[in-house]
Protein backbone atom coordinates (compact mmCIF):
# COMPACT_ATOMS: atom_id res chain seq x y z
CA UNK A 1 0.00 0.00 0.00
CA UNK A 2 1.36 3.41 -0.96
CA UNK A 3 1.48 5.57 2.16
CA UNK A 4 2.11 8.88 0.40
CA UNK A 5 5.13 9.72 2.54
CA UNK A 6 7.84 10.07 -0.09
CA UNK A 7 9.53 13.47 0.07
CA UNK A 8 8.23 14.34 3.54
CA UNK A 9 10.47 15.64 6.35
CA UNK A 10 10.21 14.13 9.82
CA UNK A 11 11.67 14.71 13.29
CA UNK A 12 12.05 11.76 15.66
CA UNK A 13 13.19 12.31 19.23
CA UNK A 14 14.95 9.73 21.38
CA UNK A 15 16.07 7.94 18.23
CA UNK A 16 19.59 6.67 18.88
CA UNK A 17 18.25 3.20 19.68
CA UNK A 18 15.14 1.16 20.38
CA UNK A 19 11.72 2.34 19.29
CA UNK A 20 12.95 5.73 18.12
CA UNK A 21 15.55 4.27 15.80
CA UNK A 22 13.00 1.81 14.39
CA UNK A 23 10.56 4.63 13.70
CA UNK A 24 13.26 6.63 11.92
CA UNK A 25 14.28 3.60 9.85
CA UNK A 26 10.71 2.79 8.83
CA UNK A 27 10.04 6.39 7.82
CA UNK A 28 13.25 6.46 5.78
CA UNK A 29 12.17 3.21 4.10
CA UNK A 30 9.10 5.13 2.93
CA UNK A 31 11.20 7.89 1.38
CA UNK A 32 11.09 10.35 4.28
CA UNK A 33 14.04 12.60 5.18
CA UNK A 34 14.55 12.34 8.93
CA UNK A 35 16.24 14.34 11.68
CA UNK A 36 16.90 12.33 14.82
CA UNK A 37 17.97 13.48 18.25
CA UNK A 38 19.27 12.08 21.52
CA UNK A 39 21.70 13.27 24.16
CA UNK A 40 24.59 10.94 23.26
CA UNK A 41 26.10 12.34 20.07
CA UNK A 42 28.40 9.44 19.16
CA UNK A 43 25.66 6.83 19.33
CA UNK A 44 23.26 9.14 17.50
CA UNK A 45 25.71 9.62 14.63
CA UNK A 46 26.25 5.86 14.36
CA UNK A 47 22.50 5.28 14.15
CA UNK A 48 22.06 8.01 11.54
CA UNK A 49 24.86 6.60 9.40
CA UNK A 50 23.44 3.08 9.63
CA UNK A 51 19.93 4.18 8.57
CA UNK A 52 21.31 6.35 5.76
CA UNK A 53 23.36 3.45 4.39
CA UNK A 54 20.42 1.08 4.52
CA UNK A 55 17.83 3.43 2.97
CA UNK A 56 19.74 5.97 0.92
CA UNK A 57 17.82 8.76 2.62
CA UNK A 58 19.04 11.92 4.32
CA UNK A 59 19.30 11.27 8.07
CA UNK A 60 20.36 14.27 10.16
CA UNK A 61 21.67 13.58 13.69
CA UNK A 62 21.29 16.48 16.13
CA UNK A 63 22.39 16.02 19.73
CA UNK A 64 19.99 17.79 22.10
CA UNK A 65 18.88 17.72 25.71
CA UNK A 66 15.10 17.80 25.50
CA UNK A 67 14.78 18.25 29.24
CA UNK A 68 15.23 21.99 28.62
CA UNK A 69 13.21 24.53 26.67
CA UNK A 70 16.27 25.68 24.72
CA UNK A 71 17.12 22.08 23.87
CA UNK A 72 13.68 21.45 22.40
CA UNK A 73 13.56 24.69 20.43
CA UNK A 74 17.12 24.27 19.22
CA UNK A 75 16.52 20.75 17.94
CA UNK A 76 13.32 21.62 16.10
CA UNK A 77 14.69 24.79 14.50
CA UNK A 78 17.99 23.21 13.44
CA UNK A 79 16.21 20.18 12.05
CA UNK A 80 13.75 22.31 10.11
CA UNK A 81 16.62 24.29 8.62
CA UNK A 82 18.56 21.17 7.59
CA UNK A 83 15.50 19.41 6.14
CA UNK A 84 13.92 22.49 4.57
CA UNK A 85 10.81 22.27 6.73
CA UNK A 86 8.89 19.82 8.91
CA UNK A 87 5.87 17.65 8.06
CA UNK A 88 6.04 15.08 10.87
CA UNK A 89 7.05 15.06 14.53
CA UNK A 90 7.35 11.81 16.46
CA UNK A 91 7.90 12.48 20.16
CA UNK A 92 9.61 9.49 21.71
CA UNK A 93 12.36 10.79 24.02
CA UNK A 94 12.24 10.61 27.77
CA UNK A 95 12.73 7.92 30.37
CA UNK A 96 11.84 7.60 34.02
CA UNK A 97 13.27 5.83 37.04
CA UNK A 98 11.89 2.39 37.90
CA UNK A 99 11.22 1.42 41.51
CA UNK A 100 8.64 1.21 44.31
CA UNK A 101 6.81 4.48 44.81
CA UNK A 102 7.86 4.78 48.46
CA UNK A 103 11.52 4.56 47.43
CA UNK A 104 11.42 7.07 44.59
CA UNK A 105 12.84 10.49 45.46
CA UNK A 106 11.12 13.68 44.41
CA UNK A 107 13.78 14.10 41.72
CA UNK A 108 12.54 10.98 39.94
CA UNK A 109 9.20 12.67 39.26
CA UNK A 110 10.75 16.01 38.37
CA UNK A 111 13.08 14.29 35.89
CA UNK A 112 10.19 12.34 34.33
CA UNK A 113 8.10 15.48 33.93
CA UNK A 114 10.97 17.49 32.44
CA UNK A 115 12.27 14.72 30.22
CA UNK A 116 9.04 13.28 28.90
CA UNK A 117 5.93 15.36 29.56
CA UNK A 118 7.45 18.81 29.10
CA UNK A 119 9.82 17.57 26.41
CA UNK A 120 6.88 16.45 24.27
CA UNK A 121 4.92 19.62 24.98
CA UNK A 122 7.85 21.90 24.14
CA UNK A 123 8.76 20.08 20.93
CA UNK A 124 5.13 20.16 19.79
CA UNK A 125 4.91 23.88 20.45
CA UNK A 126 8.18 24.54 18.64
CA UNK A 127 7.17 22.56 15.55
CA UNK A 128 3.73 24.11 15.01
CA UNK A 129 4.96 27.28 13.22
CA UNK A 130 7.01 25.14 10.84
CA UNK A 131 4.02 22.91 10.08
CA UNK A 132 1.75 25.88 9.50
CA UNK A 133 4.15 27.14 6.86
CA UNK A 134 3.78 23.74 5.13
CA UNK A 135 0.00 23.89 5.30
CA UNK A 136 -0.30 21.18 7.92
CA UNK A 137 1.46 18.23 9.50
CA UNK A 138 1.22 15.29 11.86
CA UNK A 139 2.37 14.80 15.45
CA UNK A 140 2.58 11.36 17.06
CA UNK A 141 3.29 11.11 20.78
CA UNK A 142 4.67 7.76 21.90
CA UNK A 143 3.12 7.57 25.34
CA UNK A 144 3.93 4.12 26.59
CA UNK A 145 1.29 1.91 28.10
CA UNK A 146 -1.72 3.94 29.23
CA UNK A 147 -4.37 1.22 29.39
CA UNK A 148 -3.05 -0.44 32.52
CA UNK A 149 -0.86 0.57 35.43
CA UNK A 150 2.68 -0.78 35.21
CA UNK A 151 4.19 -1.88 38.54
CA UNK A 152 7.36 0.02 39.54
CA UNK A 153 6.69 2.63 36.83
CA UNK A 154 4.79 5.28 38.80
CA UNK A 155 6.58 8.36 37.47
CA UNK A 156 6.53 7.22 33.86
CA UNK A 157 2.94 6.00 33.96
CA UNK A 158 1.73 9.32 35.34
CA UNK A 159 3.46 11.18 32.49
CA UNK A 160 2.09 8.74 29.91
CA UNK A 161 -1.47 9.31 31.09
CA UNK A 162 -0.98 13.08 30.97
CA UNK A 163 0.45 12.86 27.46
CA UNK A 164 -2.52 10.90 26.23
CA UNK A 165 -4.86 13.70 27.33
CA UNK A 166 -2.47 16.34 26.02
CA UNK A 167 -2.54 14.65 22.61
CA UNK A 168 -6.34 14.64 22.55
CA UNK A 169 -6.57 18.28 23.59
CA UNK A 170 -3.99 19.30 21.00
CA UNK A 171 -5.81 17.41 18.24
CA UNK A 172 -8.92 19.51 18.89
CA UNK A 173 -7.04 22.79 18.85
CA UNK A 174 -4.82 22.03 15.85
CA UNK A 175 -7.32 20.14 13.70
CA UNK A 176 -8.55 23.34 11.99
CA UNK A 177 -4.91 24.05 11.05
CA UNK A 178 -4.65 20.71 9.25
CA UNK A 179 -2.29 19.40 11.92
CA UNK A 180 -3.28 15.97 13.19
CA UNK A 181 -2.20 14.75 16.64
CA UNK A 182 -2.40 11.15 17.82
CA UNK A 183 -0.84 9.14 20.61
CA UNK A 184 0.54 5.62 20.37
CA UNK A 185 0.78 3.36 23.40
CA UNK A 186 3.18 0.46 22.99
CA UNK A 187 2.83 -2.56 25.21
CA UNK A 188 5.87 -4.56 26.31
CA UNK A 189 8.40 -4.22 23.51
CA UNK A 190 11.78 -5.94 23.19
CA UNK A 191 14.15 -3.06 23.96
CA UNK A 192 17.02 -2.36 26.32
CA UNK A 193 14.63 -0.25 28.42
CA UNK A 194 12.18 -3.12 28.55
CA UNK A 195 14.99 -5.33 29.84
CA UNK A 196 15.66 -2.82 32.60
CA UNK A 197 12.04 -2.99 33.73
CA UNK A 198 12.15 -6.78 33.53
CA UNK A 199 15.19 -6.96 35.81
CA UNK A 200 13.75 -4.38 38.22
CA UNK A 201 10.54 -6.42 38.47
CA UNK A 202 12.50 -9.63 39.01
CA UNK A 203 14.52 -8.04 41.80
CA UNK A 204 11.38 -6.72 43.49
CA UNK A 205 9.73 -10.14 43.32
CA UNK A 206 12.82 -12.13 44.27
CA UNK A 207 12.48 -14.08 41.05
CA UNK A 208 14.65 -14.66 38.01
CA UNK A 209 14.24 -12.46 34.91
CA UNK A 210 13.48 -15.60 32.88
CA UNK A 211 10.61 -16.54 35.19
CA UNK A 212 9.20 -13.00 35.15
CA UNK A 213 9.41 -12.93 31.36
CA UNK A 214 7.64 -16.27 31.09
CA UNK A 215 4.78 -15.08 33.29
CA UNK A 216 4.57 -11.81 31.36
CA UNK A 217 4.26 -13.50 27.98
CA UNK A 218 1.43 -15.64 29.35
CA UNK A 219 -0.59 -12.45 29.93
CA UNK A 220 -0.26 -11.34 26.30
CA UNK A 221 -2.92 -12.93 24.05
CA UNK A 222 -0.64 -12.58 21.02
CA UNK A 223 1.84 -14.81 22.83
CA UNK A 224 4.96 -12.66 22.48
CA UNK A 225 6.58 -9.37 23.32
CA UNK A 226 6.31 -6.69 20.67
CA UNK A 227 9.13 -5.87 18.28
CA UNK A 228 10.36 -2.33 17.68
CA UNK A 229 9.32 -2.67 14.03
CA UNK A 230 5.72 -3.22 15.18
CA UNK A 231 5.79 0.32 16.54
CA UNK A 232 7.61 1.73 13.52
CA UNK A 233 4.97 0.31 11.18
CA UNK A 234 2.14 1.72 13.29
CA UNK A 235 3.72 5.19 13.31
CA UNK A 236 4.11 5.11 9.52
CA UNK A 237 0.39 4.45 9.19
CA UNK A 238 -0.58 7.24 11.59
CA UNK A 239 1.49 9.86 9.75
CA UNK A 240 0.51 8.65 6.27
CA UNK A 241 -2.00 9.78 3.67
CA UNK A 242 -3.99 6.64 4.53
CA UNK A 243 -4.85 8.09 7.96
CA UNK A 244 -5.98 11.63 7.17
CA UNK A 245 -9.18 11.24 9.21
CA UNK A 246 -7.39 9.69 12.20
CA UNK A 247 -7.05 12.58 14.63
CA UNK A 248 -7.12 12.56 18.43
CA UNK A 249 -6.81 8.77 18.51
CA UNK A 250 -4.93 6.75 21.12
CA UNK A 251 -3.63 3.70 19.26
CA UNK A 252 -2.70 0.80 21.53
CA UNK A 253 -0.12 -1.64 20.12
CA UNK A 254 0.25 -4.28 22.83
CA UNK A 255 -0.84 -7.67 21.48
CA UNK A 256 -4.17 -7.20 23.33
CA UNK A 257 -2.50 -7.37 26.74
CA UNK A 258 -4.57 -4.44 27.98
CA UNK A 259 -7.78 -6.48 27.87
CA UNK A 260 -6.38 -9.08 30.25
CA UNK A 261 -7.32 -8.56 33.88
Amino acid sequence: MELGLKGKAALVTGASEGIGSAVARKLADEGVRVAICARTESKLKDTAAEIARATGMQIVPIAADLRTLDGCRGFVDRAAERLGGVDILVNNAGASTFGPFVDLPDEAFVDAINGKLLGYIRCAKAVIPHMRRRGGGVIVNITGTTQQAVPLHTAGSACNAALRMFSKELSIELGPLNIRVNSLAPGRIQTARGDQLLHATAAAQGASPADVLGQLVKTIPSGRLGAIDDIGDAVCFLVSERATYVNGAALVVDGSKSVVI
